[in-house]
């Protein structure tokens, strides 16, 4: 008989050891973290301990992670709200810059709408390469800074960006805009981070834009 026999049997008859309770405390198996045996029942509990251990370290690490989400929740919030309530679209563009670097601690913002026109920074032309990125983005894009033309929209800065992410801003399917968001430290945007919130964001800033443009 192999131990492919033996395991089977044992999965096919749950009552062999109710018939041989003893057999137990007299089967002897390796300690998981020693060089000396130990009863098959012993063997067990610490089994059992270990993935309670590890359910514990997964439970208090979704604890976190929801921590997390929360705080970051309210900061998205405490923006939407600033912006919505923005006198004109100074007052907008002044609340995205302010709480994207308090609360978001992002060192560099830029924003250019092609929609409407105002005497402000963020009614600059843009070219139509930068309008066709912005509108075949379908989720914020995080990555390195690889040249991107919208750098240069931070002037003295734009030499210094290793990392971007990028955000349409939308009324409703129109792009009627590009949010930036950048910093000199090349692991602060990445491919893989998550971009729910990012997307958030450039809604609001749509939301809050409609009211004048």
């Amino acid at each position: 008989m192999n131990p492919e026999d033996v395991a089977r049997y044992l999965q096919d008859n749950p009552i062999f050891f109710e018939r041989y309770a003893d057999l137990l405390s007299q089967i002897h198996v390796p300690h998981p973290h020693g060089d000396h045996a130990i009863p098959l029942s012993d063997r067990q509990v610490i089994s059992l301990r270990e993935k309670n251990r590890a359910l514990e370290a997964k439970l208090s690490e979704l604890i976190q992670f929801g921590e997390e989400n929360d705080a970051i929740s309210e900061k998205v919030h405490r923006l939407g709200m600033a912006m919505l309530s923005a006198a004109d679209l100074a007052a907008v563009f002044a609340c995205l810059e302010f709480n994207l670097r308090e609360d978001f601690a992002v060192p560099h913002v830029a924003l250019r709408v092609w929609r409407g026109s105002a005497d402000l920074p963020e009614f600059a032309p843009v070219s139509e390469e930068v309008r066709g990125f912005a509108r075949a983005l379908e989720q914020p894009f995080c990555g390195p800074n690889t040249g991107f033309e919208a750098v240069a929209w931070l002037r003295d800065a734009a030499e210094h960006i290793r990392s971007v992410a990028f955000m349409p801003v939308r009324d409703r399917d129109e792009v009627i805009g590009l949010l930036m968001l950048a910093s000199e430290d090349a692991q602060r945007f990445y491919p893989e981070m998550g971009t729910l919130y990012l997307k958030r964001i450039g809604e609001l800033v749509g939301a809050a834009l409609l009211r004048f443009v």
